[in-house]
């Protein structure tokens, strides 16, 4: 049987994690008079550590296959780093605190990705609504907190998110392993898979992708605050947001029986050059900025689940660790950090606006290789119809 309520309560607390550290924690950074390109460096750190950690910890879950002790393990360490953040505000501090419980944090989610999939197994069109639980923590999590911080002090945000990493540790005791995939993977196998064109162009996309929303992940709050607007406004548009990619992910399973891998990223690129464009030009107009939060549905949703549908697909077997792994420090790790500190070094001397254009430049150059290197990627890629 699938432990669709285990999978689903470690996803919602995970997420609720991240709603409540990304679009509040530079707030607090900035009320510490930190400057700009510094916020941006703190920020990068969990963007370096997912290059590293992910791909450490997944070559050590294939070789061991005890997934959910290191989630487990990762869970408590995390919480360890994040301690630091109560003792110190000095930046050298909060950079050791930073590091510390990024590398453990960011080393559970490709291991519990895999663990769903493999759970799944033929269900994959399930896993849009276990992840659809992420969302809603991430909703209920950014939302509390963007109101408690329009009456209480941002020190305090240093308690409500450490409550919820407490949370992430009591799921993890709960999840269950998977059976161990049973096509063996070395690392032969692996080359070969990553030398496939399509392989690296995705990769490469994915890349740019999450290079594209560095400056609203590090700065979109700091934009709309600057801009005028409450911390509780702040809180309904990351909401929007992430409303939006819940019901992409819920639609997911339609979305796939009738569009291509390839039509769906090739969209949601699209959709990710014109919403920075919105976000840097627009903030001024209230339709705009809702508008552009909403296609963070297509940006984040229908791109993620596709691109790790597209993962699953080509890194089998016990490859499957190390390629959720791959996947996430080349993105989310290498190109959300190269994407937070380009905009952390533009943002006083350009300005909000120029800084999202570069973003959307970013998202251009990945919807050029969609289009390029997954053109003859095979039915269910290239073909109206595929699979996941």
């Amino acid at each position: 049987m699938i432990p669709f309520w285990r999978l689903s309560a470690y996803y919602f607390f995970y997420f609720a994690f991240i709603g409540a550290f990304a679009p509040y924690f530079t707030l607090y950074l900035q009320s510490l008079s930190f400057a700009a390109a510094d916020i941006a460096v703190l920020m990068s750190l969990m963007q370096v550590m997912r290059i590293v950690a992910p791909n450490l910890w997944g070559l050590i879950a294939d070789r061991a296959g005890r997934r959910v002790a290191i989630v487990r393990l990762s869970a408590l360490a995390s919480l360890i780093g994040f301690s630091g953040f109560f003792v110190t505000d000095s930046f050298g501090g909060i950079f050791v605190a930073m590091a510390l419980m990024s590398f453990f944090w960011s080393a559970a989610l490709p291991l519990v990705e895999g663990l769903t999939f493999d759970h799944l197994g033929g269900s994959m069109g399930r896993y849009g609504k276990i992840r659809s639980w992420g969302s809603i923590g991430f909703i209920v999590a950014v939302m509390a907190i963007g109101y408690a911080l329009d009456s209480v002090a941002e020190r305090n945000l240093l308690w409500m998110t450490a409550s919820i990493l407490a949370g992430i540790g009591v799921c993890s005791l709960m999840m269950p392993e998977a059976a161990k995939p049973s096509a063996p993977s070395d690392g032969t196998a692996m080359l070969d898979i990553l030398r496939r064109h399509e392989v690296q162009a995705l990769l490469a996309a994915c890349f740019l992708m999450s290079a594209a929303h560095g400056a609203l992940y590090v700065f979109y709050s700091i934009h709309l605050v600057g801009a005028g607007y409450s911390t509780g406004f702040v809180g309904w548009m990351w909401t929007l947001g992430v409303i939006a990619e819940i019901a992409v992910f819920v639609a997911m399973p339609q979305l796939l029986k009738a569009f291509s891998l390839r039509t769906i990223l090739a969209f949601s690129f699209a959709c990710a050059v014109l919403r920075f464009l919105m976000i840097g030009w627009g903030v001024e107009s209230l339709l705009v900025l809702l508008l552009a939060q909403l296609m963070h549905g297509a940006t984040f949703g229908a791109y993620h689940a596709a691109a790790i549908a597209a993962i699953h697909r080509w890194f089998p077997g016990r490859a499957q660790s190390r390629g959720q792994a791959l996947y996430g420090s080349l993105s989310f790790g290498a190109g959300g950090m190269l994407g937070g500190l380009v905009s952390g070094y533009l943002w006083d001397p350009l300005g909000a606006a120029w800084t999202y254009t570069v973003g959307s430049g970013f998202a251009l150059a990945g919807l050029l290789l969609i289009l390029a290197g997954l053109a003859h990627s095979g039915r269910g890629f290239t073909e109206d119809g595929g699979r996941a």
